[in-house]
């Protein structure tokens, strides 16, 4: 890949990069329609298509979900890898992830233009997301390196006591990733698992499956036999690795509803470490001070980048009164900009929802706003010969009232509600006021207000007179990106110095010298 995309990127007018992109979309095609199951599963589940959002004739991979005795057999062959992986020595382990990095990189047009056609990922995001991958795996591996692999000597009571700090793994990791970033949010936990020396056992979503394989097939072939499965599926086979008795820690990425079940079932005869990301129902401010086409340019992203389907996405905004309606024309304006279409196209911004739930979600939506409020873009479902999959328009609300369910349910669309209110400690009450807490975003051109609203915010992800994402965009080693409230169980954060620790437990090491 010629140049470094990330989900801050705005165009790439880079030839070399298209071209390249568009020689793996030929190459991604020429794998469309394989079977994806695990190896000498005795009873697997009846085969899944899984179909191209965009235009679902088209059979991306066809799924046989993992029998129970498969997902257990997979957790087994991790719990047998174990031992040796996590005696391996540190220094080891990151250098074969640090190879699995470059792989995936050497790899990305491949990678990214699968994405595009099983979940809709413009090329930019795509690329974006399998670079979030590989960094994931390199990131992780220097904070293992800075920390020199967490073992640091202690105080002593007296001269002949040594004690060590030391973090060590806990054992088979299960990671549940989710169809929105199918290769960036099963890498993510799996790298920091794997640096840490556990091994790991990967769900991903169904839609989503055919590139998270393609991460398998990274992995299975640079590391060492059974440190990394997938066991592919669906709630059912998410049940049987959360349900596992020897699965010694687990990273689930998904709803708040889902989020809390796994929470609720972590526990087997001790406790169980649980990451839990559990989605966003995001908010952005704009006071009077603000740069209104800067907060426009800065919501649209965040509102419209892949269709909204981000728990990142913002959903909905709170602009001071007086400057209210002449932001919403300019945010109107620019979802008008929004060019909608093949994502596989090099000029769309916008592709398709992922499935057709997604875009009976959209009609319900729309009609209660029309109902409680005002539709001032968008609200209409995109069909035609040149848009035979999931489209829906970028959609603009208003009037709606603040304690409005829209306002607070998330639901994964390109879809944002802008709220007038009078000054900025109206519009943070507004924002906090929901059981979410994963990003937030503030457009003003006062420095005061800034930090009240630092201080004030309930988010785990914060960003102020970002144009490239009001709410969005967060890169590991950057900005850190997890949630606090119910849109996350741990309070640290993926991509951030903190993460890696939550893969380790402590073991005080004192020996006395005789």
């Amino acid at each position: 890949m010629a140049a470094r995309i990330t989900y801050a990127t705005l165009t790439a007018d880079n030839e070399e990069l298209h071209t390249a992109y568009e020689d793996g979309v030929r190459r991604a095609r020429a794998r469309l329609g394989e079977e994806v199951a695990v190896a000498e599963d005795p009873e697997p589940g009846e085969p899944v298509e899984v179909r191209s959002p965009a235009d679902p004739a088209v059979v991306v991979c066809t799924v046989r979900p993992a029998s129970p005795r498969a997902v257990q057999a997979a957790v087994a062959a991790a719990k047998q890898a174990y031992p040796g992986w996590a005696a391996t020595p540190w220094q080891e382990r990151i250098a074969l992830l640090r190879r699995c990095a470059d792989v995936i990189s050497d790899r990305a047009d491949e990678l990214a233009a699968l994405m595009t056609i099983e979940v809709g990922k413009n090329r930019l995001e795509a690329l974006g997301d399998v670079e979030e991958a590989a960094v994931f795996f390199r990131y992780y591996s220097d904070l293992m390196e800075a920390a020199d692999g967490y073992s640091r000597p202690m105080d002593s009571l007296s001269d002949t006591e040594r004690t060590r700090s030391v973090l060590r793994p806990h054992g088979v990791w299960g990671v549940i990733s989710p169809f929105n970033f199918p290769m960036a949010l099963a890498a993510g936990p799996t790298a920091a698992a794997l640096v840490a020396g556990n091994t790991v056992v990967v769900k991903p979503s169904l839609q989503g499956t055919a590139t998270a394989w393609r991460l398998f097939e990274v992995l299975r072939d640079e590391l060492p036999a059974g440190v990394v499965r997938l066991v592919p599926g669906g709630d059912e086979q998410g049940r049987a690795l959360v349900g596992s008795p020897d699965v010694a820690g687990l990273t689930f990425t998904g709803s708040y509803e889902v989020g809390m079940q796994v929470l609720g079932a972590a526990s087997t005869p001790w406790p169980r470490p649980v990451i839990a990301e559990m989605g966003g129902k995001n908010p952005a401010v704009v006071t009077a001070s603000a740069d209104l086409d800067a907060a426009a340019q800065g919501v649209a992203r965040s509102a419209f980048g892949f269709g909204g389907q981000k728990c990142s996405a913002c959903s909905r905004v709170y602009v001071d009164r007086a400057v209210h309606d002449d932001f919403v024309a300019r945010l109107v304006a620019r979802a008008g900009d929004v060019v909608v279409g093949d994502p596989l196209e090099r000029d769309t911004f916008l592709g398709p929802v992922v499935d057709a739930a997604a875009v009976d979600r959209f009609r319900e939506a729309v009609a209660a706003a029309r109902e409680r409020g005002r539709v001032v873009a968008g609200g209409d479902v995109l069909t035609g010969e040149r848009l035979p999959g999931h489209y829906v328009a970028p959609t603009v609300v208003t009037d709606l009232d603040p304690s409005d369910p829209l306002l607070s349910t998330e639901l994964f669309l390109p879809f944002v509600a802008a709220v007038p209110v009078d000054g900025l400690e109206q519009a943070v009450a507004h924002a906090n006021d929901t059981v979410f807490g994963l990003t937030a975003g503030l457009f003003s051109g006062e420095g005061e207000e800034i930090q009240r609203f630092l201080d004030t915010i309930e988010a785990g992800v914060v960003y102020v007179n970002r144009p490239a994402g009001a709410t969005t965009g967060a890169w590991p080693g950057i900005q850190p990106f997890g949630g606090w409230k119910g849109s996350g169980s741990s309070g640290k954060a993926g991509g951030g110095v903190y993460y890696l620790l939550q893969f380790m437990r402590e073991q005080s090491q004192t020996v006395v010298q005789r």
